[in-house]
């Protein structure tokens, strides 16, 4: 390079420094610095957001398990523990749903009778829940009991608790059970009013315990809800109809339960749970059943076992025909996906030696007595 070209050159690296230094001063945005900031406040809320979430999740959980680990009552270990495989292959279950009479009127029993007995069959395949009532009246062995017993199957919960009661169901319908949840009848009126009451399509108009029902839609609260299930002498259905709306209420109660509108009375239902439940399910076993059965609940079907009316000496009660034994054994052991079988017990054989004596099962047109005969 020339001597004139690299003075050149010079020139225009000084005049440009000049130039640079005329130029007003702009400083650099800092954005690293400002949206840091910003970017850890975000995540900050966020944390503050999950970490208050989580710590109700687990508060909510524990006072859930705390609640529900008071209903545990077994009945029989080694069958128990076999639920929790069934339910964990999502296998179809029967649960046997007993309202007894305590904890209302001022009964204050231990065990008490069994009113309400429904078996309650939940299919998450078909997604399906069938509610089949067995009248309180209805004649039966008693299944445990020192001594030959056979009269109202509703006796075997006062006599020997759940585990006669499931038992002496199982063996009348030759269907396996070998879970309850049993409610007494002051318990369903806290429950209903923890899940902000039910909503029912009342069938006759009629009056009982100082409630007052049209036919039609009502909202029914708790105490509402227990004189709907209870009433029986005005019902033309007599006990059938008090089984008919029993299940309503059980439906009803279904569907509430699993609405979000009760989380706000969760506290309540649980206390009411807590305290007039009790089950043979684990903690953990409820847990998997909401997770696994749950879409079994849209859909609710209901039957009921259906008797003739007789007198066993001077006690009004209901018998149940051989032939009306084995419609609901198949159709429980259809939903329970297992084969049919014959009915074989010792209702099927008081049943054949009444009918021998003349005993009339269908249509009968006067009143009849029902013997029951030697072991």
């Amino acid at each position: 390079m020339s001597e004139h070209a690299r003075t050149d050159r010079m020139q225009q690296e000084t005049d440009g420094k000049d130039n640079e230094s005329q130029k007003p001063f702009i400083p650099r945005r800092p954005r690293d610095k400002k949206k840091k900031p910003i970017l850890r406040i975000i995540l900050l809320v966020l944390a503050a957001i999950l970490l208050v979430g989580v710590a109700y999740g687990v508060h909510l959980y524990q006072e859930t398990k705390s609640a529900l680990d008071k209903t545990y009552s077994s009945v029989d270990k080694a069958k128990e523990a076999a639920t929790t495989d069934n339910v964990v292959a999502k296998d179809p279950i029967s649960i046997l749903l007993l309202g007894t009479d305590t904890g209302a009127y001022g009964r204050k029993e231990v065990y008490g009778n069994s009113d309400t007995i429904i078996v309650a069959t939940i299919n998450p395949k078909t997604k399906r829940t069938t509610l089949t009532s067995v009248p309180r009246d209805t004649m039966a062995q008693i299944v445990g009991t020192t001594n030959y017993d056979f009269q109202k199957i509703n006796s075997a919960n006062l006599q020997g608790g759940a585990k006669m009661a499931l038992n002496s169901v199982s063996k009348l319908l030759n269907v396996p059970l070998t879970n309850y949840v049993s409610v007494n009848m002051g318990g369903l009126e806290q429950i209903v009013n923890a899940v902000n009451g039910v909503d029912v399509e009342v069938t006759l108009a009629f009056s009982y315990g100082g409630s007052t029902f049209k036919k039609g839609k009502m909202h029914l609260n708790g105490e509402q809800a227990l004189n709907y299930a209870r009433m029986r002498y005005e019902d033309p259905q007599g006990d059938y109809g008090r089984q008919q709306r029993q299940r309503q209420i059980i439906e009803s109660i279904i569907k509430s339960a699993a609405s979000t509108g009760t989380l706000a009375n969760f506290q309540k239902l649980l206390d009411s749970i807590s305290s007039n439940v009790t089950t043979n399910f684990t903690f953990d076993q409820m847990v998997a059943i909401f997770k696994n059965y749950r879409s079994a609940a849209t859909t609710v079907e209901s039957d009921h076992l259906q008797g003739v009316g007789a007198y066993w000496g001077e006690a009004s009660v209901q018998i149940a025909s051989t032939t009306e034994i084995q419609r609901v054994s198949d159709k429980i052991r259809n939903e329970l996906s297992l084969t049919k079988e014959t009915v074989s017990n010792e209702t099927t054989r008081q049943n054949q030696l009444n009918a021998n004596n003349g005993f009339i099962f269908t249509n009968p047109t006067f009143d009849q007595n029902y013997e029951v005969y030697s072991n």
